[in-house]
């Protein structure tokens, strides 16, 4: 089980900080929104990167969220470095949000074999991950 700890936490890490690389170089129409919207973002996966590395910690396992873990190994996408539109931040940030859901799904079922506490601390990352994506690719929104 810590080892699929172990995928959610680091890919938790490169969100919190891909975001506030977006945060920082978006630029564009409904700048300071979407620039609000990722501070979000940064704060629930900070938090939930603590949240779960405290887990890991409570079951004896030993959470590594060294820089070179994560970026060795977090199945995020890659953020380019420079600066990007409102339109093509949400596109990016959003990708990345729902790989870290993709990841969380991933792993649920057998952390939940495990330990159904554990799951449930995942399940409530998922729903809040999934809300937060959904508000920021709502920017990109056509009717």
């Amino acid at each position: 089980m810590a080892a699929n700890l172990q995928r959610v936490l680091v890919d938790l890490i490169e969100l919190h900080l891909q975001g506030k690389q977006a945060h920082w170089n978006v630029v564009g129409t409904n700048f300071r929104d979407l620039h609000l919207q990722l501070d979000e973002l940064v704060d629930f996966a900070r938090e939930a990167s603590d949240t779960i590395a405290e887990r890991m910690r409570a079951l004896d396992a030993v959470p590594d969220g060294r820089s070179d873990t994560v970026a060795a190994t977090t199945t995020v996408p890659q953020m380019p470095g420079y600066e990007h539109s409102t339109t093509e931040v949400v596109d990016l940030i959003t990708t990345a949000a729902y790989a870290v859901v993709g990841t969380l799904r991933d792993v649920h079922d057998a952390v939940d074999a495990e330990d159904p506490s554990t799951a449930d601390v995942l399940h409530q990352v998922i729903d809040g991950l999934e809300k937060l994506a959904w508000l920021i690719k709502a920017e990109n929104g056509k009717v």
